[in-house]
C-alpha cells in the first residue's frame, strides 16, 4: 500500500512542474504545439518535432476577463480557454509556438477567430459525421495540418517519423487502457479521483518514456497488492460510470460529491479518459490513413448520429459491473446536454441501470447542492 501511495505522490508532484519542463524544452529548442481538444492527431505534432501541450481550460478564474469578449451564456471550457490565452495566465499558452484547434462546436470554432489574434491559430474543419467520404475530408484535414506544421516550424514531416509516433502513441493508450481495466475489479483497487489524477499526469507526461513507466510500476503494483488482498476501495461503494463533457479541475467537486457519498467512480467514459483510448491506430495503413479513420472514430456528442457513443456506454456498463451513471454536462454544451436523453433510454430504459444528468459550470457554488443530490442518487441504488 504504501508504495502505491509514494507513487500517487509523485503523480500530484509532477502535475505543477509541468510548465517548468515546457520552459526547459522551449529552452533547449524545442518547439510547443497547444492542443484542445481529443481530435487533434498528436503523431502528427510529435513527428514534426513538437511537443503537444494540453492548454489550460479547466479553471473559473479567467472567465471574468473572458467574458469581456465573449458572451456569458456560452460554455465556460470556452471561456476559460480563451480568458488564459488573453490573460497570458496559461503558462503552456505561453511557450506555443502555434495553437491547433477543430470545429467541434460552434462557440469554439468562434473563439478560435479570436483566439487567432492572440497566437497562430490553426483550425481544422472536423466533419460531423461517420463515412468513407468524411474520413477522406478528415485524411485531408490531417494533411493540412503538417503541412501547416511544416511551414511554420521550418521541418519536414516524413512518413518514417509518423510511423514512429502513431506505435508510441498507441503505446501509451495501451498503459492507459491497463490501468482503466483494473476498476473492472470488484472493489476496484483504485478510486476514481485517483484515477483522474493519472490522467492529468499522462497529460504532463509530453510522451516521456519515463513517465509513462511510473503509470506501469502504479498498475503493475495495483494488481500485485489486490491479489495479496489489499483493498483500497470500500465493497460497498456504489460503481458510477460518469460520462458527458470533459473532465478538469474545476468538475472535480463532482467526483468528490459522488465518491464522499458512498459511491466510487469506476470509469471515465469523457474525452479526457477511455473515449480516446479505447481504439488504436491501424499501424498497418498508410499513415494519414490510419490516423483520419481513428480521429474520425471518436463518438463525441459532436457527431451526427452518434450511436457510436451509446454502443460504447452500455459495453462498459456491463464491463466495469455500473450500477449508476452520471451524466455530467457544462452549462451552455448544447450536443451533450441534448444527447442526455439517448443516454438515459439506452442505459437506464434499456439496461435498468440509474442514470442522472449534472449539470454545472466551473464556480464552486453549487457544492453542497451537488452533494445532496450525489447522496440521494447513490442511496436510491441502495
Amino acid at each position: 500500500m504504501h508504495d502505491i501511495d509514494a507513487i500517487l505522490e509523485r503523480m500530484r508532484e509532477a502535475i505543477p512542474a509541468g510548465p517548468v519542463r515546457i520552459k526547459e524544452a522551449v529552452e533547449g529548442g524545442r518547439k510547443v504545439v497547444g492542443c484542445y481538444c481529443a481530435y487533434t492527431p498528436y503523431e502528427v505534432i510529435r513527428a514534426a518535432g513538437a511537443i503537444p501541450a494540453t492548454l489550460c481550460a479547466t479553471s473559473e478564474k479567467p472567465i471574468a476577463a473572458a467574458e469581456e469578449h465573449l458572451p456569458r451564456n456560452l460554455c465556460p471550457l470556452i471561456k476559460a480557454s480563451y480568458g488564459f490565452a488573453l490573460t497570458d495566465t496559461c503558462p503552456y499558452f505561453h511557450f506555443c509556438d502555434l495553437v491547433v484547434g477543430e470545429t467541434t462546436c460552434d462557440g469554439k470554432k468562434k473563439m478560435y477567430e479570436l483566439m487567432d489574434r492572440l497566437r497562430p491559430t490553426h483550425v481544422m474543419q472536423l466533419p460531423q459525421t461517420v463515412s468513407e467520404d468524411a474520413v477522406g475530408q478528415w485524411r485531408t484535414e490531417i494533411e493540412r495540418l503538417a503541412w501547416r506544421l511544416e511551414e511554420t516550424l521550418g521541418v519536414t514531416v516524413t512518413e518514417e517519423a509518423l510511423r514512429r509516433e502513431i506505435a508510441w502513441r498507441n503505446e501509451e493508450r495501451r498503459v492507459m487502457a491497463e490501468l482503466y481495466e483494473l476498476s473492472k475489479l470488484t472493489p476496484a483497487p483504485l478510486s476514481g479521483r485517483e484515477v483522474h489524477m493519472v490522467n492529468e499526469y499522462f497529460k504532463v507526461g509530453f510522451g516521456d518514456p519515463e513517465m509513462l513507466d511510473l503509470i506501469r510500476d502504479l498498475t503493475r503494483k495495483l494488481r500485485e497488492n489486490y491479489e495479496a488482498g489489499e483493498r483500497r476501495v470500500s465493497p460497498d461503494a456504489r460503481r458510477i460510470i460518469v460520462t458527458g463533457c470533459p473532465t478538469g479541475k474545476s468538475v472535480e467537486k463532482v467526483f468528490r460529491a459522488i465518491e464522499e457519498n458512498g459511491g466510487v467512480i469506476v470509469a471515465f467514459e469523457n474525452c479526457g479518459g477511455i473515449k480516446p483510448n479505447y481504439e488504436l491506430v491501424d499501424e498497418s495503413l498508410p499513415p494519414y490513413e490510419a490516423l483520419a479513420r481513428k480521429y474520425l472514430g471518436i463518438p463525441c456528442s459532436c457527431m451526427t448520429p452518434n450511436a457510436k457513443r451509446l454502443d460504447l456506454l452500455e459495453d462498459l456498463a456491463g464491463e466495469y459491473a455500473a450500477e449508476g451513471m452520471v451524466d455530467l454536462i457544462l452549462q451552455a454544451c448544447h450536443t451533450y446536454n441534448v444527447e442526455s436523453f439517448l443516454v438515459h433510454e439506452r442505459i437506464q430504459g434499456g439496461r435498468g441501470i440509474p442514470c442522472i444528468t449534472v449539470e454545472t459550470d466551473y464556480y464552486q457554488g453549487d457544492v453542497e447542492q451537488l452533494n445532496t443530490r450525489m447522496g440521494a442518487f447513490v442511496e436510491m441504488m441502495g
